[in-house]
């Protein structure tokens, strides 16, 4: 089989490069069939949608691309007022970026994962970065089309409406067309919010996936479906919507999971790229931690607090979508031990069943976990089938028993 690895990373690594080119392609190519222009003010809403789904989906290549089919559609003219991610000086060094992260990823499928995964963090990063940029520069911009429109519609052709110019409008002297204009940005800032979620789950769960070639599959089909995003909004602007829109429900049903996987995520990077477990050393007692796949009640990657109680026991104190009130549960007593893996370490049951998974903090520092705790199953090294479990864990299933090597 390892023969055959290295063609199957070359064709990766082929179609992901390809993958922006490809996208760029789709946006500005023209359908084989005529299909007559919408002039309704609804149509900027579809295509608004289907622009704001794709640049949530991956922001950096489909900013990117976006920009660089609005630079090269533009007459010369107007290739100087066009927005800055238009401009060449930003979507060309980005499609490089993404170019060097898609090679990164395929030829991730052949080295070890220790020498990948301080880009995969670098890249985690960069993605809630250009997300943050994205939702707070670009969405308003396309945005601003829709209300144009619906200005348009109710106004006349000489009225609009542009992001930077809220603070001239008189809130009294705005009708209902004007109003819903300004629910727009909002609207589609949540739009993007949500997909951005669920697509930035990917980069978590390739930071946290021990094989290379899982890597590589996941960043595919997360450029795959920008692509088809793009093709079919393309083809008809109303296609594009629903398919988008499809996107979003998934996306909408899926936030719970994806905040989690976010927010662990974030803590993950965060505590890795600040050496945290070299400067700091666990609490006598109320350390925060992950809710395992296997811990009674609670959602698998919940952020909390384990609190040793004063008659022994031991509860776990969270916060739903980490604002709302105050819950605690209560562990199941039973033979708790903490494995030690390559770069997650977690708190087992006596089965092997997953209670908590420790951030990066906490590694090099088992030992006084287990001391603070009075675990008495010691500190244990977990295998490869340990590395499997907290993968599925990951993917949303139920944690397989973890095999311990003594």
């Amino acid at each position: 089989m390892k023969r055959w690895r290295l063609p199957r990373v070359l064709v990766l690594l082929g179609i992901i490069l390809a993958a922006p080119l490809v996208w760029a392609a789709a946006v500005g190519a023209k359908p084989a069939v005529s299909v007559p222009v919408d002039h309704s003010p609804a149509a900027p809403l579809a295509k608004a949608v289907s622009t704001v789904t794709g640049l949530a989906i991956s922001p950096l290549l489909g900013t990117a691309a976006y920009g660089a089919y609005q630079y090269v559609t533009a007459d010369d003219a107007a290739r100087d007022k066009l927005p800055w991610y238009a401009q060449v000086k930003f979507w060309l060094p980005a499609l490089l970026l993404v170019a060097v992260c898609a090679a990164k990823d395929a030829f991730g499928a052949v080295v070890p994962p220790g020498l990948k995964k301080p880009l995969d963090i670098l890249e985690t990063f960069e993605n809630k970065i250009t997300g943050l940029v994205v939702a707070g520069a670009v969405v308003p911009i396309t945005m601003g089309s829709v209300a144009d429109a619906i200005l348009a519609w109710q106004g006349g052709p000489g009225a609009g409406f542009h992001p930077d110019g809220l603070a001239a409008i008189s809130v009294g002297a705005l009708g209902g067309g004007s109003f819903l204009s300004l629910l727009t940005i909002p609207f589609g800032v949540a739009i993007f919010a949500v997909v951005w979620m669920a697509a930035h789950a990917i980069n978590v769960l390739i930071l946290l996936s021990p094989w290379g070639a899982i890597d590589a599959v996941l960043k595919s089909g997360r450029t795959a479906l920008l692509g088809l995003v793009a093709l079919t909004a393309t083809i008809n602007p109303w296609l594009g919507a629903v398919l988008s829109l499809v996107v979003i429900v998934v996306a909408y049903f899926v936030a719970g999971w994806s905040f989690r996987l976010t927010v662990f995520g974030s803590i993950f990077c965060w505590d890795f790229l600040t050496g945290r477990s070299g400067r700091s050393a666990p609490k006598e007692n109320d350390n925060r931690m992950f809710a395992g796949g296997n811990l009674p009640g609670v959602p698998a990657r919940t952020y909390g607090r384990l609190v040793e109680r004063s008659s022994g026991a031991l509860e776990f104190f969270y916060k739903p979508w980490l604002v709302l009130a105050e819950k605690r549960v209560t562990v199941p007593a039973g033979h708790l031990a903490v494995g030690r893996g390559l770069f997650l370490s977690s708190i087992t049951a006596g089965a092997g069943d997953t209670f908590f998974l420790l951030p990066p903090r906490y590694r090099g520092h088992e030992e006084e976990l287990v001391r603070i705790y009075k675990f008495d199953g010691g500190v244990q090294p977990a295998g490869l089938r340990k590395a499997w479990s907290l993968l599925r864990e990951l993917f949303g299933g139920s944690a397989a028993p973890a095999q311990v090597v003594a």
